[in-house]
């Protein structure tokens, strides 16, 4: 990304959790070590992280401090709000950081929801990142593909990546056949 995401912006990120996707969330939340606010919706609350598994959607957008968000998952609020309360949220997280110059990233696992919905989301977000997994006859690759930069040019490649200790670590090669 040559710098990071442009100021300003709500990203989701799509995948499995095998993938690394919550370790992506992870890296970009504590990026810089100050932080910002990670909102969990749907897993175990670690250190740091502010539980809202019971939190009611309207009360999300007022525990979200700081210049790097994270939401944990946008899946989970579709499943449990639905759609259009999904998609009103994105749109009033999107006004909120752009005003504030932050940026907010989304995780949506991949197979959850119908293609509507997911186009719906995709046309809202500014950044659009999938990571995916290929299994070459006894290897497992991941790869990361940006589809969507508002304002720039993506790449046209899918970008190698390892999970490492640390998080994801994009691949300086890629495989040759």
């Amino acid at each position: 990304m040559e710098g990071g995401f442009p100021t300003g912006s709500t990203i989701v990120v799509q995948g499995s959790p095998l993938t690394g996707i919550d370790l992506m969330a992870r890296q970009f939340w504590s990026a810089d070590g100050t932080g910002g606010t990670y909102v969990m919706i749907d897993s175990e609350v670690e250190d740091g992280m502010v539980d809202a598994r019971a939190s009611p959607l309207g009360d999300l957008p007022g525990l979200m401090k700081g210049d790097r968000i994270v939401v944990d998952s946008l899946s989970s609020i579709i499943t449990r709000d639905g759609i259009d309360a999904a998609v009103s949220f994105l749109s009033l997280v999107k006004r909120d950081i752009a005003g504030r110059k932050a940026n907010a990233l989304f995780i949506l696992y991949s197979d959850l929801h119908i293609p509507m919905d997911e186009i719906r989301i995709m046309r809202i977000a500014d950044v659009v990142i999938e990571l995916k997994e290929v299994i070459f006859m006894n290897e497992i690759e991941r790869q990361l593909a940006v589809h969507k930069v508002r304002n720039c040019q993506v790449p046209k490649r899918l970008i190698p990546f390892n999970i490492t200790e640390k998080g994801i670590e994009l691949s300086t090669t890629s495989r040759v056949v």
